[in-house]
């Protein structure tokens, strides 16, 4: 969508930033708030089953499910990674920021998004150490 334009203040030193410093966006757009994703399933019960919320120990594979499911909702809305505007990270510990943002990299290719991280003390399920929300924006569909 060439709507959707990443704001370089300093293109030069674009590479090596993995964020955009912002992101302009030229509606009518539609604006899809995507809740928090961890590496739980995307549908799960709740209360909490705990046999739902295993988590790997990994972070760069719990980045991976949680994507997917962020995937998820981006495949139907007809949309792809570069429709995402707004990234914000929650990460249990914050060493851990380079392994996730290698795997969000792959996803995203060569797009940055704007984007926050925040270091969190728990997440909504045990052992889970990443959550990501994003926001997308895409055509207007009636």
């Amino acid at each position: 969508m060439d709507k959707i334009k990443a704001v370089q203040p300093r293109p030069e030193q674009a590479a090596t930033m993995p964020y955009a410093p912002a992101v302009s966006l030229e509606t009518p757009a539609e604006l899809i708030f995507i809740s928090g994703a961890t590496s739980s399933p995307l549908y799960h019960q709740h209360p909490h089953v705990p046999a739902e919320h295993v988590q790997p120990d990994d972070i760069r594979e719990q980045t991976r499910r949680a994507m997917e499911n962020i995937k998820i909702v981006l495949d139907h809305k007809g949309l792809t990674w570069r429709n995402i505007v707004k990234v914000t990270k929650f990460l249990t510990d914050m060493r851990e920021a380079d392994a996730m943002h290698e795997v969000m990299n792959g996803y995203f290719g060569d797009w940055r998004p704007a984007s926050t991280t925040v270091c969190i003390n728990n997440l909504s399920s045990p052992g889970a150490r990443v959550e990501l929300e994003m926001i997308a924006a895409g055509p207007l569909t009636k």
